[in-house]
């Protein structure tokens, strides 16, 4: 169980900086294309980025389902 842990726990943190890294390219790819209005590679980046998030969130459903992660903030069960 502590395995499944630490990989889920890799995946939901690589699945982040990929959507970081997808979203960084965007903003590049967005101020190096503005001549050019037929390129669609700002287009593309965003669509990784909606891809990545939506990996991101099952991801992090998952681990909440299977009770590999659990709230831990101090206010979680207050209200």
């Amino acid at each position: 169980m502590e395995n499944n842990k630490m990989w889920l726990k890799i995946v939901i943190v690589v699945l982040f900086l990929s959507v970081l890294v997808s979203l960084s390219s965007a903003l590049f790819f967005l101020l190096r294309d503005m001549g050019t209005p037929q390129s669609k590679r700002t287009l593309y980046a965003l669509g990784i980025r909606i891809l990545l998030a939506s990996l991101l969130l099952l991801a992090i459903w998952y681990g909440f389902e299977s009770g590999i992660l659990a709230k831990t903030a101090p206010w979680a069960d207050k209200y």
